[in-house]
């Protein structure tokens, strides 16, 4: 283990519709603004986002995003997993908004049940029924 190594700090998105992407995170998966900033000379936002108290994303923009390869299997970070208490309490607000969800699938090691979702760039996230921590 790398000496002094604790947790995630946090994970950092950038998107290509600050507002859209904005919109999403708190308006539809629920996190609250921690701090938000406009860098003029970037001519970027950012956003620091934080879920139960904890900050976990900084949600980025910039005037010309290039696409990102995420599909199907492409190298480098696969997905962002959020831990939900109650899959079908939260994919019923998704069916409420009409964002899309694959089929609930069971997880075959753990017996969990999950299933993933797109933020507005198609950013591959999965909700993961768990009501305490997974090793």
């Amino acid at each position: 283990m790398l000496p002094g190594l604790l947790h995630v700090h946090h994970i950092a998105i950038i998107c290509s519709d600050y507002a859209a992407s904005k919109h999403f995170y708190t308006q539809v998966l629920g996190l609250h603004i921690v701090r938000e900033v406009y860098r003029a000379e970037r001519q970027s936002y950012k956003l620091d986002l934080a879920l139960n108290g904890q900050y976990i994303i900084e949600l980025f923009s910039f005037p010309e995003t290039p696409p990102r390869r995420s599909r199907p299997e492409a190298a480098g970070l696969r997905h962002l997993a959020f831990a939900v208490a109650d899959l079908d309490a939260a994919v019923a607000r998704f069916d409420a908004l009409g964002i899309p969800y694959e089929p609930i699938r069971t997880d075959e090691f753990t017996g969990r049940r999950f299933t993933f979702f797109s933020d507005p760039d198609q950013l591959p996230l999965e909700l993961y029924e768990a009501t305490e921590p997974q090793l």
